[in-house]
């Protein structure tokens, strides 16, 4: 389904993670006239498009997202792999090593062993969610989110991993922190990890 959404938004109901990468990656490359912001979420793409024919933009739309329900389009081409260097000396290592039952080890160990994808950017600019997360670790956000979160810092939450990418209120499950870059205003991107981008984390 398309919705309409507000003045100038177009909402595509895609029904997975895995279309919506794809309807995102499709429209970036083939961009429609007047299109000025794609956002992709987890059943849906956000389409914003200032002073478009929306009727017109509607069979675009319709006609991306057909392709994209049934082939791989072009998610290749941001499928790309970021690793992050981790030092695992989070605030909240021992706790989630007593909530899951594992050691500190384990927590570390399944966090490393698995690659992650970015599944959407949110809640601030630069904050990927990554899906894929080891269900052993998939534990609570803490009752009282801190105050600040340093940038930087890698934290964990219900079935998703996360890079802080600046200092911001939090209540995330904090494993460590990274050095990487992960938000910079003066690049283009300035996010390094866009929808579909695999990530592996690895101890520093």
């Amino acid at each position: 389904m398309i919705l309409t959404a507000g003045e100038h938004g177009l909402l595509v109901e895609t029904g997975s993670l895995e279309i919506s990468h794809r309807l995102d990656a499709l429209l970036r490359a083939e961009r429609p006239a007047s299109v000025a912001e794609i956002v992709p979420g987890p059943e849906t793409v956000l389409v914003v498009a200032p002073g478009a024919d929306q009727a017109r933009l509607r069979v675009q739309l319709a006609e991306l997202a057909e392709v994209a329900a049934h082939g791989p389009g072009r998610e290749a081409e941001v499928a790309r792999a970021v690793v992050v260097p981790v030092v695992y000396d989070g605030a909240d290592v021992a706790d989630v090593a007593r909530e899951t039952g594992l050691t500190e080890a384990e927590v570390i160990a399944r966090h490393c062993g698995r690659e992650l994808v970015v599944g959407w950017l949110g809640f601030a600019p630069g904050f990927a969610y990554l899906t894929g997360l080891d269900p052993a670790l998939r534990v609570s956000r803490l009752a009282t989110p801190r105050t600040s979160v340093p940038a930087g810092s890698v934290a964990i939450a219900g079935p998703y991993s996360a890079v802080y990418p600046s200092a911001s209120p939090g209540g995330w499950r904090l494993l460590g922190r990274t050095g990487l870059r992960v938000w910079d205003v003066g690049a283009e991107p300035p996010s390094l990890f866009r929808p579909g981008t695999r990530v592996r984390f690895e101890p520093a």
